[in-house]
C-alpha cells in the first residue's frame, strides 16, 4: 500500500508525532486536532475500513481501545472524560482508508457528534 498516508508514516516514509509504538500499533497526534488530545491509534497492518475486519483481528481492536484508554490516563484525561470514534468510509467521515481510532480529549464534547 505504497499510496497509503498512514502506511507510509507507518514505513517511516513521512513523519509523524509518535506517542506510542509496538509490534502491530503505532499511535501519534493528529496534525488537524479537535481537541488539545487529538491521537490517532493505527495499526502497522493494512486495514481499509472496519467493514474488512475479521474475526481473527479482534484481538487487534481490542489492542487499539485498551491504548486509547492508557494514552488519555496518561496524559490525564481519563477523569473527566475522552471520546473515541472509528469512522467507517467517506459518508462518515473517513479521509484516509487505513482503520484507525481518533482519541479526543481535553475539551467538553457535544452529543451527538458532527
Amino acid at each position: 500500500m505504497s499510496q497509503c498516508l498512514f502506511c507510509r508514516i507507518v514505513a517511516g516514509d513521512i513523519p509523524a508525532a509518535r506517542v506510542y509504538e509496538d509490534e502491530e500499533l503505532i499511535a501519534f497526534n493528529d496534525i488537524n486536532p479537535q481537541a488539545p488530545m487529538h491521537v490517532l491509534i493505527v495499526p502497522k497492518a493494512h486495514i481499509a475500513t472496519l467493514n474488512e475486519l475479521a474475526q481473527a483481528q479482534d484481538a487487534l481492536i481490542g489492542s487499539m481501545v485498551r491504548r486509547a484508554a492508557a494514552l488519555a490516563h496518561d496524559r490525564g484525561f481519563s477523569e473527566d472524560g475522552f471520546r473515541t470514534v472509528f469512522n467507517c468510509n467517506a459518508g462518515a467521515g473517513q479521509t484516509v482508508f487505513h482503520l484507525h481510532l481518533h482519541v479526543l480529549g481535553g475539551r467538553t464534547m457535544a452529543w451527538p457528534p458532527g
